[in-house]
C-alpha cells in the first residue's frame, strides 16, 4: 500500500478518533461494468480511504447512466456514478430524487474512433458513412448536437446499434467506417488496432466544442437528507481516492484487479491513464477538483436540453446539484 501524504494521514486519524464515525454501510452504484475508468471506488476500498472514513462499501454494477439513475432513485443504491447530463434530463422530465454531489469528468468522454487513412479524417467527414454505437451509451444523446455543429443531421450518417463488445471488431474488420466510444477506451481500441495491423485514431467531441460535465458522483436525495454525515465522509474519501489515482496509477489499477481479478491489469491501467485527462486538465486547474462551476453547469444543461428537445425552462440546473458535500466547499 502506498504511503499517504501527512495531511491525509492526519485526516484519517481524526476520522477514526471520532466516536460518531462508526462503520456505516454504503451501496455504490456503477453506471457500467468495472474497469480502469471506475478505479476511484476500488481505490477507496483497497487503499483504506473508505475504511478510514468509517464506511463499508458494496459495489453494484450497472447497465448505463439511465439504469444507474433509476436504481438510485428507487433507493436500492445510495450513491454512485452517472453521466450528469442524463441526471439533468431525468430531473427535468421525471423529477427523480437524485442529485449530483461531485464532478468527476469535467470534460465529456465522447468520441468517434476511426482507422487512420480511412474514409473519415475528422468529424466533418463522417457524413455519408456508417457509424456503430452501443444502445446504452450516453454519447447517443449528444450525437445530434455534434452533427449539427458540423453542419449535418441525423440522416447524414448510417447509425448502427451494436453490442459494446462488437464495436471494436466491427471497426477493425471494416464492417463500419467508425464507432462511437469513450476516450476512456482509447488504449483498448488502439491495442485492438495493433493486433489487426491498423492504426486507430480518436476524434474527441470535446475538441469540437462539446464542453460539458459528464461522469459525476450522484446520490439518492433521501440518503443525503437522512444520512448527511455518511454522505459527506464518503464524498471526502472518494475525492481523496481520485487524487490517489492520479498520483499512483499503477497502484490504483492494482486495486481494481484485486477486486475484479478477471480484468487484465494492462487493460485496466490503460483505461485509467485514458481517463485521467478527463478529470485533471485545464478546467480542473481553473475551477478545482470536483467543482460544479455555475457557467459550465448551465452550459451542460443547455446542451442536454437542446439534444433531447426538452424545454430548458423545465429545470434550473442548480437545483440538480448540491455543493455542500464537496470537501472545502
Amino acid at each position: 500500500m502506498v504511503a499517504r501524504p501527512l495531511a491525509t494521514t492526519a485526516l484519517c486519524a481524526t476520522l477514526l478518533a471520532s466516536p460518531a464515525l462508526a462503520a456505516d454501510t454504503v451501496t455504490f452504484q456503477l453506471d457500467w461494468l468495472p474497469g480502469g475508468d471506475k478505479a476511484p471506488i476500488y481505490v477507496c476500498i483497497q487503499q483504506g480511504f473508505c475504511q478510514d472514513a468509517g464506511l463499508e462499501v458494496q459495489i453494484v454494477p450497472g447497465r448505463g447512466s439511465t439504469d444507474a439513475i433509476s436504481r438510485l432513485a428507487a433507493g436500492t443504491s445510495d450513491i454512485g456514478v452517472s453521466d450528469l447530463g442524463a441526471l439533468l434530463a431525468a430531473r427535468a422530465t421525471e423529477g427523480v430524487k437524485v442529485s449530483g454531489v461531485l464532478s468527476v469528468f469535467n470534460k465529456g468522454p465522447h468520441a468517434f474512433y476511426v482507422v487512420k487513412d480511412g474514409p473519415i479524417a475528422d468529424i466533418a467527414s463522417v457524413k455519408g458513412h456508417s457509424i456503430a454505437t452501443s444502445p446504452f451509451t450516453s454519447s447517443n444523446v449528444f450525437l445530434p448536437l455534434v452533427l449539427q455543429d458540423a453542419g449535418m443531421g441525423a440522416d447524414d450518417i448510417s447509425l448502427i446499434k451494436a453490442d459494446p463488445g462488437a464495436l471494436g471488431p466491427m471497426l477493425m474488420t471494416g464492417q463500419v467506417d467508425g464507432i462511437i466510444a469513450w476516450m476512456t477506451d482509447l488504449t483498448r481500441y488502439t491495442n485492438q488496432g495493433h493486433e489487426a495491423g491498423k492504426e486507430i485514431v480518436a476524434l474527441p467531441w470535446s475538441a469540437a466544442g462539446l464542453d460539458l460535465y459528464s461522469a459525476s458522483l450522484i446520490a439518492n436525495d433521501d440518503f443525503l437528507a437522512n444520512r448527511p454525515d455518511v454522505a459527506k465522509r464518503f464524498v471526502e474519501a472518494f475525492k481523496a481516492s481520485v487524487t490517489f489515482c492520479k498520483d499512483h496509477p499503477a497502484e490504483a489499477a492494482a486495486a481494481v484487479t484485486a477486486m475484479v481479478p478477471e480484468l487484465g491489469s494492462e487493460d485496466v491501467q490503460g483505461s485509467l491513464n485514458d481517463t485521467l485527462p478527463l478529470i485533471f486538465n485545464d478546467v480542473t486547474v481553473a475551477d478545482g477538483l470536483g467543482v460544479f462551476e455555475p457557467a459550465r453547469l448551465a452550459e451542460t444543461w443547455a446542451r442536454v436540453s437542446a439534444a433531447q428537445a426538452i424545454d430548458p425552462a423545465k429545470l434550473d440546473p442548480e437545483t440538480a446539484v448540491t455543493r455542500s458535500f464537496i470537501p472545502g466547499a
